[in-house]
């Protein structure tokens, strides 16, 4: 049965937006996983998403210890039938996808923050690197962003860059 993702990340709340905007939780509703990429800043922003589905997160760089002692730095886990790892940071956009096929060879999906831009590649490898950007803190980019995708038998589909 396929299993339709929402992914998000770079929240900042308080300090970007006070809360999650109406947009973000009407996704999280239809979805059936809910991936966070890390600087929630608030636990509460957690506390929220985790009362509109399961969520599969990490702690960004902004997050304090209230973060760190509930989501790891890094996961990995199918998502029926595609290998999916989520962390906080990548580094430098030049070189991001040689170093992200040699650290996580066996992914099929990297999901990841930080910049608040959005990306989506596939590798030479075939690791395909996914960045929402931002719903609450747009930075230099015209929208605040999130993403959402089909994860079914095994293939990634649908992915969509949602413009709020």
């Amino acid at each position: 049965m396929p299993t339709r993702l929402l992914l998000i990340s770079d929240t900042h709340i308080p300090g970007r937006a006070r809360t999650l905007p109406d947009a973000v939780r009407r996704e999280a509703d239809a979805s059936d996983l809910i991936i966070h990429a890390g600087d929630w800043v608030s636990v509460s922003v957690l506390d929220d998403l985790e009362r509109h589905g399961e969520v599969l997160g990490v702690f960004g760089n902004n997050d304090g210890d209230d973060l760190r002692g509930r989501l790891p730095e890094y996961v990995e886990r199918t998502i029926d039938g595609v290998r999916v790892g989520v962390v906080h940071e990548t580094g430098d956009a030049k070189s991001r996808e040689k170093r992200m096929t040699q650290r996580h060879p066996a992914l099929d999906v990297l999901v990841f923050g930080h910049s608040h831009i959005p990306w989506d590649t596939t590798t030479d490898s075939g690791l395909r690197l996914l960045n929402p950007g931002s719903p609450t803190d747009r930075r230099r980019q015209p929208h605040h962003t999130l993403m959402t995708a089909i994860a079914d038998g095994g293939a990634l589909r649908d992915v969509t860059l949602v413009e709020l």
